[in-house]
């Protein structure tokens, strides 16, 4: 199912930055967010239910909600017109856990998969904590935050969602 999540994750992202860019209205964007999400949410609930004495397919499915509350999240916003605070505090959430799963992905590694998997959750803990220094703090630039995200959206999630349902890489699980 990775490469079925991967594919609408870089889709979202890809969106969400060009939202972030103001390429896209406010209510226009939570369609994709709300869709994303649930598909997310319904993957990650199926393999965890599936196979719940399996420790990988439990940490797939908790793993992929951390990414579907965030779309349901900012989709929920956009209608709400709340300021994304509580978003930016859970993005550090995100962050903060996406650290240690990419250094224990990357050193686990032993195929092209996995150091990819393993850069991807390094490059989502940069985006992540990016998204709560936009919301919180408001430390940093709009249009840097909403480039990251198209360009981890393509790197991260897109192509290598592509890459797997066309059988070009082949997921390990761990």
């Amino acid at each position: 199912m990775i490469g079925l999540v991967l594919l609408w994750v870089g889709a979202v992202l890809v969106l969400n930055g060009l939202w972030l860019a103001g390429r896209i209205g406010d209510r226009e964007i939570a369609v994709i967010n709300v869709f994303t999400g649930t598909v997310g949410f319904i993957a990650a609930i199926v393999t965890a239910v599936r196979n719940p004495d399996d420790i990988s397919a439990v940490s797939f499915g908790a793993f992929v909600l951390l990414f579907a509350f965030t779309y349901l999240w900012v989709a929920i916003n956009r209608f709400l017109q709340t300021d994304g605070r509580g978003l930016g505090w859970y993005s550090l959430f995100v962050a903060i856990t996406a650290v240690p799963v990419g250094i224990e992905t990357l050193l686990r590694a032993q195929t092209t998969w996995g150091l990819w998997l393993a850069v991807d959750w390094l490059a989502w803990a940069v985006l992540w904590f990016c998204y709560f220094l936009l919301l919180v703090p408001r430390r940093i630039p709009l249009s840097f935050v909403a480039w990251l995200t198209v360009l981890e959206g393509i790197l991260t999630a897109w192509l290598p969602g592509y890459l797997l349902l066309m059988g070009h890489l082949r997921p390990v699980v761990a």
